[in-house]
């Protein structure tokens, strides 16, 4: 018996020995604020990171054919969770690079409080607030969406041009509606229009008809909503279509969607002003649209473009980099990214693969745009606009 054993040990060993150790899995941290108040949009952004990670597997993998993997984290759009969330992130997952945050204030306190520490390199694909852009972040935070210091100067000129020169201003207070308000009035102000009131309103409120009468007393029928959908924003729109003082909305990205007219009449609406990041055209997005139909996603959902670019992007700079570990991601992502190199569109990982590893340069060009990263991580971009027409929102193209 013992015989035996022996022999059934000493075979096993010789097995171990032979077969190769199996190669760790390279995680890819998600900060991703699913819940909360642009949790409408979210789980979206969610599916079309993990589908450039399916991409990435389907063709080979990560590396020297390691599987690449998300984790992750619900930071809710608040400040407090989202460093939590983080920290999981960083120092209990060993994620290699992270994904998010989609509220800019969750981008911040995540690189704050972890990811900068960490040395651990974030792509938000949605944290609009120029607070982002002044991180003192050693060029670890990076973002493939507009920042609002570009949004809130083009809705300014668009109003102007369009003859509206006194408005009332509510904005969410955090980054993102503080950011977004200040360059709107800023520019609003200087272009010749006067701001009557600015106030700030707070997220989980039932009533709001205080700021709304605010900003009724100061006479202003035009009314400038920064604040999400799904909060505060939504809940001051609807109660301002019950006052029945004003004339005109305009909400920025935080109030766009499918759910604006999902619960709404329509026609209470009509003529409403929205803002967004300009959708990408051309072969990479045609590229995305055809890998977002094939598994039934809409390419067209809120920041789907830039979500599936953010995952790619850090999923090409790690193989750029070559090894799992943090050091040396953030050069490798502006190599990737930044001209010149041969192009590489959406799910073209084998290709990218091939090129790399024959040391020829190549260039991600996005789904949601040209990629090129300035000195503070950020990308150029254009603005469209949006109106509810007869029961639609419609896109009415660039403003000018």
């Amino acid at each position: 018996m013992f015989k035996k054993t022996l022999t059934l040990a000493v075979a096993a060993a010789a097995l171990a020995v032979a077969a190769p150790a199996l190669a760790d899995d390279v995680k890819i941290g998600f900060l991703a604020d699913v819940s909360g108040p642009i949790a409408g949009f979210a789980p979206g952004m969610v599916e079309a990171g993990n589908l450039a990670i399916a991409n990435v597997n389907d063709q080979g993998g990560i590396l020297d054919g390691q599987k690449l993997i998300s984790v992750s984290a619900d930071s809710e759009c608040d400040s407090g969770k989202a460093a939590t969330a983080a920290d999981r992130l960083v120092n209990a997952e060993n994620v290699v690079a992270i994904f998010g945050g989609y509220c800019s204030g969750s981008t911040i306190a995540g690189a704050n409080g972890s990811a900068i520490p960490g040395n651990v390199v974030m792509i938000s694909p949605a944290s609009t607030a120029p607070a982002v852009a002044e991180l003192n972040d050693n060029d670890l935070v990076f973002r493939d969406v507009v920042p609002d210091s570009i949004q809130g100067v083009k809705a300014a000129e668009l109003l102007l041009g369009q003859g509206v020169k006194e408005v009332g201003v509510t904005y969410v207070n955090n980054d993102y509606g503080s950011g977004l308000a200040g360059a709107f009035v800023d520019a609003f102000v200087a272009g010749g229009g006067k701001v009557l009131a600015n106030v700030a309103h707070e997220d989980g409120k039932a009533d709001y008809r205080p700021e709304i009468g605010q900003i009724e007393a100061a006479g202003a029928t035009t009314l400038v909503i920064y604040g999400y959908e799904n909060a505060g924003g939504g809940a001051i729109l609807n109660q301002a279509i019950e006052a029945g003082s004003f004339d005109l909305f305009m909400g920025g990205d935080g109030m766009a969607g499918e759910a604006l007219l999902a619960s709404r009449n329509a026609a209470d609406l009509e003529g409403m002003i929205l803002t967004q990041a300009a959708p990408a055209e051309g072969p990479a997005f045609d590229a995305l649209a055809a890998l977002t139909s094939a598994v039934g996603q809409d390419v067209t959902g809120t920041y789907v473009t830039n979500s599936y670019d953010a995952v790619f992007l850090l999923a090409l700079a790690i193989e750029k980099n070559g090894s799992a570990e943090r050091a040396g991601v953030s050069a490798a992502l502006r190599e990737i990214a930044n001209a010149p190199g041969e192009t590489i569109l959406p799910g073209e990982w084998a290709k990218a693969k091939e090129l790399i590893a024959a040391g020829t340069d190549i260039n991600y060009e996005g789904a949601s745009g040209s990629i090129e990263f300035d000195d503070v991580g950020d990308v150029a971009g254009a603005i469209n606009y949006f109106v509810v027409e007869g029961g639609s929102v419609v896109n009415k193209g660039l403003i000018q």
